[in-house]
């Protein structure tokens, strides 16, 4: 052996631990005076000997699987704490051991054999650490433990459920991460009571999730300390308190229903004593709580009802509620009303009844309220506005028919949408500030604006929309009333264009009463007649006609009150000026919104020029009637229109067998240039005097003719064709 070798094992002897070297087939190579004394052996019988001498075979096979990892990865390493080994005496006897494993420099490993007496308290402090670690596993709160620093170093999986980060996520991430911005200080207020040595029990702040929920949480943080004292880390143990905050906000609100109730609640034990009186009940029965708790509650039942409050305990005993049982109660002033009670056994913490808790509700003002508020749904269901409700997050609440009809939804389908779903993208400012006078509590009426139907198209509206208010006179959201304008809008606009008609129109245009006071009278009225407004509205239409044709006026009113129009009806009207002159009359019913008669509308127009016009017409007929000349009249097609007498005995054409047919029959082949010329002046508005040239006759005759040819205009100056007037030239020549 080397004087290395003989140092090392020189060195082993002064080891308190069994030190065993074995070679990597597992035969003992060397043991110090600690084995000999454990294993009860002298060190010349093991030496040679293979370790399983001291490792009893039963447990050698999970031994030796960790030995073949260990020549795997030559690391010292434990293989006690995870393995219940047991060491093996000369005398047979076994006793639990723990071996560590370490290479050496002669290629040999070393066994290190703690003492049994040490197993035993590693194998305790195991135990505890197993409790601990199951306590940690199996908390429902998490459990977080962090460097002084705040570097988050464990993570049980209530933490994971709580925060939502797995322990790969957030090991080694500061515990920054799950505190809101607004509470940052916590983190150094915390781990500043932890250096010291301080715990903080229940610290009540907020913590943020992954998903970037916030969480109310109790904390209760405490110093980890190393085996010296020294705190070398903090523990923490966060449990959300969303339900107990819940509970408590429950049990806040429950006390504040039962104080601001407008409804009795009243409690009381099984033996009939009163003992809880809210304000409400002191208002309806007259007793305050003074005078009332502790007594019976007897006090309030009228005497002929003795064996209602019976049944009523009977079944209140065996944890049945009693609901909405309309009865009758007394007051103090001894006055009895009309109730309806409700009332539900009260457990104590073993769920045993122990009294009763009755919620007492005045039914006379139940009823009024009922009744209005059926009077309400009534009034809403059948209007014919769309009426709906919102809150002041701008979620539809209420949605009545005319408000499905209006825009196209049903109920269904809007309450809970967002109100934005009716509004123009364009009207969202005009929205914005609505919703702000509501919520400062000022209605707005009749904001003419644009919705959005379901179906996209737009439909102009009046809303009048007033805050809704909760018992606190807290705006809580509105209701909204929308009308429907479009018949509306058409109306004005129909209205301003016929005020439109009314006022340029060239016809006087004239309205009155049924019994023919003038109501209305336009400029062409007054530059017919002579009359201004101001002198001839309110006085009798029977000063526009002759005194002999007054007759007329009552005869055509009375055919208009039984709504009759009359039409085209010719007359005499008499100026301001006494001159008379014809017109021509079309008087017309007016109808109120019900459709009744309640006037007439007339429209006067003088004919006088017409009647000219008519005079001028018929002797121009006579003279072309008469006329020794053809007169002709064509359009710019060359078509024949008209064909007078003389026509017909210069051509021998018939008017039957000639109009509508070309002019060009009447035309020699070769003055067809001739005839082109002469549309094209006429087309140009230029006439053609004493055009002597040749015509054809029906047999094929052919004349000499001296033609007058002069255009034809519309009433708009456009040439639309040309009188012809023929002359034969036979005679003359």
């Amino acid at each position: 052996m080397s004087s290395k070798a003989t140092r090392f094992e020189s060195l082993l002897e002064a080891v308190p631990d069994a030190l065993v070297g074995m070679d990597q087939e597992g035969v003992i190579r060397f043991v110090n005076r600690q084995s000999e004394s454990l294993f009860g052996y002298d060190r010349d019988e093991l030496i040679g000997q293979p370790v399983e001498t001291l490792v009893p075979e039963s447990l050698w096979q999970i031994y030796a699987e960790h030995r073949d990892q260990y020549f795997a990865d030559p690391r010292t390493r434990s293989s006690g704490l995870d393995l219940e080994l047991s060491g093996r005496r000369r005398d047979g006897t076994e006793f639990p051991i723990n071996i560590s494993l370490s290479h050496i420099d002669t290629g040999d490993v070393l066994l290190v054999i703690t003492a049994v007496q040490d197993v035993t308290q590693q194998r305790r402090a195991i135990q505890n650490a197993q409790l601990t670690a199951a306590i940690v596993e199996y908390s429902d709160d998490a459990i977080i433990a962090t460097t002084l620093e705040g570097i988050i170093t464990s993570w049980n999986p209530a933490a994971e459920r709580m925060y939502g980060y797995s322990k790969k996520e957030i090991i080694s991430r500061s515990v920054s991460l799950l505190i809101p911005k607004d509470r940052a200080g916590d983190k150094d207020a915390l781990l500043a009571n932890v250096r010291v040595g301080q715990a903080v029990d229940h610290f009540e702040s907020l913590r943020v999730r992954k998903d970037q929920t916030v969480v109310p949480v109790s904390i209760t943080i405490a110093p980890i300390r190393d085996e010296d004292g020294a705190v070398v880390g903090a523990s923490g143990v966060h449990r959300d308190v969303s339900e107990q905050r819940q509970a408590l906000e429950i049990a806040q609100q429950m006390a504040a229903i039962v104080h601001s109730s407008d409804d009795a609640i009243i409690g009381r034990n099984l033996d009939g004593l009163i003992t809880s009186w809210n304000p409400a009940a002191a208002k309806m029965f007259g007793y305050s709580s003074q005078e009332i708790i502790g007594r019976s509650v007897d006090l309030l039942i009228p005497e002929d009802r003795p064996g209602e409050i019976s049944s009523v305990v009977a079944k209140i005993s065996t944890g049945l509620p009693a609901e909405h049982l309309e009865t009758v109660r007394v007051r103090k002033d001894g006055s009895v009303f009309p109730v309806s009670l409700t009332v539900s056994p009260i457990l104590d913490a073993d769920g045993a009844v122990a009294g009763a808790s009755v919620i007492c509700r005045d039914q006379s003002v139940q009823r009024q309220l009922f009744e209005a508020a059926q009077l309400m749904a009534a009034i809403v269901e059948s209007s014919e506005d769309a009426i709906f409700g919102r809150n002041l997050e701008g979620t539809i609440t209420s949605w009545n028919p005319a408000a499905e009809r209006l825009f196209g939804y049903s109920s269904e389908e809007i309450v809970g949408k967002p109100v934005e779903v009716l509004v123009p993208p364009d009207r969202a400012g005009e929205y914005s500030a609505l919703l702000a006078k509501i919520s400062a509590g000022h209605p707005v009426e009749h904001l003419e604006t644009d919705r959005v139907r379901k179906d996209g198209t737009l439909v102009p509206v009046w809303i009048t929309t007033s805050p809704i208010r909760d018992q606190s006179d807290a705006v809580v959201g509105a209701s909204m009333i929308c009308r429907d304008v479009t018949e509306l809008k058409e109306a004005t606009e129909a209205s301003r264009r016929m005020a439109a008609i009314v006022e340029y129109s060239d016809d006087a245009i004239i309205g009155s009463t049924l019994e023919g006071i003038i109501t209305s009278w336009n400029p062409a009225a007054q530059r017919m007649y002579g009359y201004s407004g101001e002198k001839v509205v309110r006085r009798s239409v029977e000063v526009l006609s002759p005194g002999d044709r007054t007759g007329e006026i009552r005869a055509v009113l009375a055919k208009i009150s039984a709504g009759r129009t009359v039409e085209n009806f010719e007359t005499i009207h008499t100026r301001m000026d006494k001159s008379t002159f014809p017109v021509k009359l079309t008087v017309a019913p007016v109808h109120d919104t019900k459709g009744a008669v309640i006037g007439a509308s007339a429209i006067a127009r003088d004919v006088t020029e017409q009647r000219k016009a008519l005079a001028a017409a018929q002797q121009m007929a006579a003279i072309i009637e008469s006329s020794d000349d053809a007169i002709i009249g064509r359009d710019l097609a060359g078509i024949v229109t008209s064909w007078n007498p003389a026509a017909v005995r210069m051509f021998g054409y018939s008017s039957r067998e000639i109009v509508g047919k070309p002019i060009d029959l009447l035309t020699p082949e070769d003055r067809t240039g001739e005839a082109q010329a002469v549309l094209a002046r006429i087309s140009a508005g230029q006439p053609v005097v004493h055009l002597e040239t040749n015509r054809v006759q029906k047999g094929g005759t052919v004349v000499p003719v001296s033609l007058t040819i002069s255009p034809i205009r519309d009433h708009a100056g456009t040439v639309v064709g040309a009188s012809v007037i023929a002359r034969d030239m036979s005679q003359p020549k």
